[in-house]
C-alpha cells in the first residue's frame, strides 16, 4: 500500500485524538480498514473540537487527504463500502485485543504488549462510535480496558506486582494522559485468546455488540440438524432480515480471524431468528 502524506504537527487542541492517530499509523500495513476508521474517528472528533483555527483547519485538511487516499486504495473493500461489515470488522478486532490482554492479565502475565492491547482495545471502541452510539457492553469494556492499562502500567512502573483479574476500578485514573501506556509496539497481529483463561463472571460478558465473548472452552455447536417445519409459518419483517444479515456478516468477519466459536454463535443467532422469528 502506498505511503500516505505526512500530517502537519498536531495542534494542542487535538491532544485527545493523538493516540487514535498513532493507532492508525500502526495499522496502515497491519490492517488498513482499522487504520481508515481510526482516521475517520479522528477527523470527526477534530471537526467537533475546532474546525476554524487556521492550524486546526490545515491539520484536518491534510487528514482528509489521507482518508481520501486510503479510501481510493481500499477500492471496493466491503468493510469500507458497507457500514455493517466495517462495524463487524472493527468490533471483532477490538474484541481480539481485549480478550488477549484479559487472558494475559488473568494468567498473571504482565508485560508491555498486554498493556498496549488493553489500551488499543479501548481506543478502537472509541472508534466504533463512527457507526453510532456505543452499547452498554461497549462502554463497560472500554472503561475496564482503559483502567486496566493504567493500573498495570503504574504498578510495573512503581515496581509493584499488579493484582490479576478484575478488582475495584479507580475512577480517577486517566490513561489518556499516559504517554507510556500507548507507546509500546503491538504484536504483529491480534493474538488469538486461549480458550481456558477467560472467565465471564466479572467482566461484562453478555455480548460485544452482537459478538458473544467466548466463556471458556468452546462448546460443541448446538445447531439443529434440520430446520423446524414451523419455519414456513413464520412471517419475518424487513428488520428481521436485516438483523439476520448482520449476524451473518459478524460470522464472516469472525472467520477472517479463524474464530470458529464467534462465527458459530452468530450463525446460530441468524438461524434462530429465521426459523422462529425471535432472537
Amino acid at each position: 500500500m502506498a505511503a500516505l502524506a505526512q500530517l502537519p504537527p498536531l495542534p494542542p487542541q487535538f491532544k485527545s485524538i493523538q493516540h487514535h492517530l498513532r493507532t492508525a499509523q500502526e495499522h496502515d500495513k497491519r490492517d488498513p480498514v482499522v487504520a481508515y476508521y481510526c482516521r475517520l474517528y479522528a477527523m470527526q472528533t477534530g471537526m467537533k473540537i475546532d474546525s476554524k483555527t487556521p492550524e486546526c483547519r490545515k491539520f484536518l485538511s491534510k487528514l482528509m487527504d489521507q482518508l481520501e487516499a486510503l479510501k481510493k486504495q481500499l477500492g471496493d473493500n466491503e468493510a469500507i463500502t458497507q457500514e455493517i461489515v466495517g462495524s463487524a470488522h472493527l468490533e471483532n478486532y477490538a474484541l481480539k485485543m481485549f480478550l488477549y490482554a484479559d487472558n494475559e492479565d488473568r494468567a498473571g502475565r504482565f508485560h508491555k504488549n498486554m498493556i498496549k492491547s488493553f489500551y488499543t482495545a479501548s481506543l478502537l471502541i472509541d472508534v466504533i462510535t463512527v457507526f453510532g452510539e456505543l452499547t452498554d457492553e461497549n462502554v463497560k469494556h472500554r472503561k475496564y480496558a482503559r483502567w486496566k492499562a493504567t493500573y498495570i502500567h503504574n504498578c510495573l512502573k512503581n515496581g509493584e506486582t499488579p493484582q490479576a483479574g478484575p478488582v475495584g476500578i479507580e475512577e480517577d485514573n486517566d490513561v489518556e494522559e499516559n504517554e507510556d501506556a500507548g507507546a509500546t509496539p503491538l504484536p504483529t497481529q491480534p493474538p488469538r485468546p486461549s480458550s481456558s483463561a477467560y472467565d465471564p463472571g466479572s467482566v461484562p460478558s453478555s455480548s460485544f455488540t452482537g459478538i458473544q465473548i467466548p466463556p471458556g472452552a468452546h462448546a460443541p455447536a448446538n445447531t439443529p440438524a434440520e430446520v423446524p417445519s414451523s419455519a414456513a409459518d413464520i412471517r419475518l419483517t424487513p428488520e428481521d432480515f436485516a438483523r439476520a444479515q448482520k449476524y451473518c456478516k459478524y460470522a464472516g468477519s469472525a472467520l477472517q480471524y479463524e474464530d470458529v466459536s464467534t462465527a458459530v454463535q452468530n450463525l446460530q443467532k441468524a438461524l434462530k431468528l429465521l426459523t422462529t422469528g425471535r432472537e
